[in-house]
């Protein structure tokens, strides 16, 4: 009995489109790279991009459970002696690009690597409910279905 590796040549990536009005960020991230990755597919093999293409509408309207809007902080550094710099959650949702928070959300689940970045690449998030990618005619993937915890409060 063989290991089945599969060839680049061999994938087949379908395109996947999910609202994520009322659901939870690290629930509906973590859903999405699986699916980058590929991990759902038989196929499924380590060191090739098996995963599929995922546009996010309406990422504006993710929720965060518990105080993570207004305490979880995103932290970067500007190059210079003491420029380390800050901005909440909920800064960044209200802001100009509220994408960003899922966008950070995946990325930091999916390996920091070539192959990684080559994963991001099919991600394809939008804040509001427009997107330019029907002419790929992605099918709807319910991640509120998924699990009941993936919805918070009562919307559904």
């Amino acid at each position: 009995m063989k290991t089945y590796s599969a060839k680049p040549k061999e994938v087949t990536r379908d395109w996947f489109i999910i609202d994520a009005d009322g659901l939870v960020l690290g629930r509906l991230a973590s859903q999405i790279a699986l699916r980058l990755r590929g991990k759902h597919k038989p196929t499924f093999t380590p060191h090739i991009d098996c995963g599929d293409n995922i546009v996010v509408i309406n990422a504006d309207k993710v929720v965060l459970t518990g105080n993570k809007r207004t305490n979880k902080e995103y932290f970067w550094h500007t190059g210079y002696p003491g420029g380390i710099r800050s901005r909440t959650a909920d800064k960044i949702l209200s802001s100009r690009y509220p994408e960003r928070v899922l966008m950070k959300a995946v990325e930091r689940m999916i390996s920091r690597s070539p192959l990684g970045r080559q994963q991001m690449r099919k991600l394809h998030v939008y804040a509001g409910n427009e997107h330019p990618h029907d002419a790929q005619k992605p099918q709807v993937l319910d991640i509120a279905k998924i699990n009941r915890k993936n919805v918070k409060g009562d919307i559904q």
